[in-house]
């Protein structure tokens, strides 16, 4: 049987474009607004407003953590102009947290910009790395008592959507425009997500180290960034191909976390690689609503690599979960990807935390459909409405072991 691990975080995850609402100075935002096909998010799930209700739910389940962001464009609406009054609204977020018995792992950027920063030139810029430093240096000042940030959530994600972004403003300019498609979604539209771009992957590595050097100084935090781990293995014969495709995807990431506190395992799935690339997910009956294949031992296979790579820094699972309508499958899924990675634990690689993506059922950027939530929410209303799967994860929790 499984042991429990003194101190283990258990708890959930949100991104704050995702159920705020109202990101209007974002490049999500502006996105929303111009790309054909993609969904609005909109007043999202008001959890801006409403975030001391979500985090009640997960502490009165038994959870210990919250995962959440706070929101570059919001604090820093012009450039070197930061909000004190979003400052305030993310500190009494924190202190609510730790008023719940909730420790707060604070996310710095999840995929959203300001838009005077994309419309600067992002990551690429000349001045995008000493941008990204001066927000956190502003975003030091409210975190007292925070022990776990991550500074950019999966860098490797965020390559991927800024090469395609390039790509679909090239297209745009010969007149060819193509419906848009979520980064989340794969399956027969698309079967295999693009590579990240590693010139844009390099800059957030160097965004990332800069971060990190100014939160070790003004800050007491463990400081790590997050991740997405596609759980890659190979098939016969085809390992030095792996080799190749998991540098360019994940471990160009994995090696800038070498010395970090902790890193951020994110995965939902995995797939394989034969001597053509990656293997598209086989589409059937257990094909979750992003396209992906019912794969509950990714965790697991992802932890291992990472421990590989990083050379032992300690990890966070900072988001796995399922996305469907079915809250028990939800729950099956859930209690054999823990099974999977406490075995991870039990071979020694050092797992500090599991936290489910996601709370609540939220935009997926550019679309509503896929249902990944611990609570379900009334996009009328906003009425919050817990599922089972919710009550079966906190009694995990209090029990320390799947």
């Amino acid at each position: 049987m499984t042991r429990p691990v003194p101190g283990f975080l258990w708890g959930a995850a949100t991104a704050p474009h995702q159920v705020e609402g109202n990101n209007v100075n974002s490049d999500w935002w502006v996105r929303e607004e111009r790309v054909p096909g993609m969904e609005r998010s909109g007043d999202a799930c008001d959890s801006y407003h409403r975030y001391a209700e979500d985090m009640r739910l997960l502490a009165d389940a038994g959870l210990n953590c919250y995962r959440f962001g706070v929101e570059w464009a919001r604090i820093e609406p012009s450039p070197g102009r930061f909000s004190r009054a979003e400052l305030a609204h993310y500190r009494r977020m924190i202190d609510t947290a730790l008023g719940l018995g909730l420790a707060p792992v604070v996310t710095l950027h999840h995929f959203t910009h300001p838009r005077w920063f994309a419309e600067e030139g992002g990551w690429t810029g000349d001045a995008g790395i000493e941008r990204f430093a001066a927000y956190v240096r502003a975003v030091c000042g409210i975190l007292d008592g925070v022990e776990w940030v991550c500074t950019i959530n999966e860098p490797n994600m965020l390559a991927l959507m800024a090469g395609a972004a390039r790509a679909a403003k090239a297209a745009a300019a010969t007149g060819d425009t193509k419906k848009w498609m979520s980064p989340t979604v794969e399956g027969a539209a698309r079967p295999v997500l693009p590579d990240p771009d590693p010139e844009v992957g390099r800059r957030l590595a160097d965004a990332h180290r800069a971060a990190r050097a100014v939160l070790a100084e003004r800050t007491d935090a463990k400081v790590g960034w997050t991740v997405a781990n596609q759980a890659l293995t190979a098939t016969p014969g085809n390992e030095e191909r792996l080799r190749e495709i998991r540098y360019v995807r994940e471990d160009l990431y994995l090696e800038a976390a070498r010395g970090d506190d902790f890193v951020g395992v994110q995965s939902y799935s995995g797939q394989s690689v034969d001597e053509n690339g990656i293997v598209p997910h086989p589409q059937g009956p257990d094909t979750t609503l992003t396209g992906n294949a019912y794969r509950p031992d990714a965790p697991g296979i992802a932890v291992r690599h990472t421990w590989d790579v990083t050379g032992g820094v300690p990890v966070v699972v900072t988001e796995n979960g399922i996305a469907t309508a079915d809250d028990g499958r939800r729950v099956a899924y859930t209690a054999e990807a823990l099974r999977h990675l406490f075995a991870a634990v039990d071979d020694g690689v050092d797992v500090r935390g599991y936290i489910h993506w996601s709370a609540l059922d939220n935009f997926e950027w550019g679309h509503w459909g896929p249902t990944f939530g611990l609570v379900a929410v009334d996009r009328e209303t906003f009425e919050r409405r817990p599922k089972p799967s919710l009550a079966w994860l906190g009694e995990v929790a209090r029990r320390g072991r799947p």
